[in-house]
C-alpha cells in the first residue's frame, strides 16, 4: 500500500474503533509511537509493536468511549495527519472529558513506522 492507502485504512479502522486490526495490518513491527506527555512521568516514546499494543490495551481497559471521530486524512509524500476528537470517561476516576489531538504518521514500505500525537491546548 502507498501512503494514501494506509492513511485511508487508518481512518476507516479508527472510525470503527478496530484498534487491534489497525495494529495487525498497518503497523511495522519496529513502530515508534510518541505521546505529547504521560500521566506517570515516564518516557512519552514507545518502541515496537508489543509496546504500542500495550498502549492500546491500556486505553481499552481504562476508558469508556462515548464517541470517537477521525477527520482526514491529510496526506503528503510519506506522511499523513488525522485529527481525532473523543468523548471518554475514565473508568477509574469516573471523570468524563473531551479529547482532541492530531496523529502525525510516517509510512515506509506500506507500513506505519512512526506516529506522534499532538493534543489541542
Amino acid at each position: 500500500m502507498n501512503t494514501e492507502q494506509v492513511a485511508q485504512k487508518v481512518v476507516e479502522l479508527v472510525r470503527k474503533q478496530a484498534w487491534h486490526e489497525a495494529l495487525d495490518t498497518l503497523y511495522d513491527k519496529d513502530i515508534v509511537s510518541v505521546e505529547a506527555r504521560t500521566m506517570d512521568g515516564s518516557s512519552p516514546e514507545t518502541s515496537g509493536i508489543k509496546g504500542v499494543r500495550g498502549k492500546v490495551d491500556w486505553w481499552l481497559e481504562n476508558m469508556q468511549v462515548h464517541s470517537f471521530q477521525a477527520n482526514g486524512p491529510f496526506v503528503a509524500h510519506d506522511r499523513f495527519v488525522v485529527q481525532y476528537d473523543a468523548d471518554v470517561t475514565d473508568k477509574n476516576s469516573k471523570a468524563r472529558r473531551q479529547l482532541s489531538e492530531v496523529g502525525v504518521y510516517t509510512v515506509k514500505n506500506g507500513k506505519i513506522v512512526r506516529e506522534e500525537f499532538l493534543p489541542r491546548v
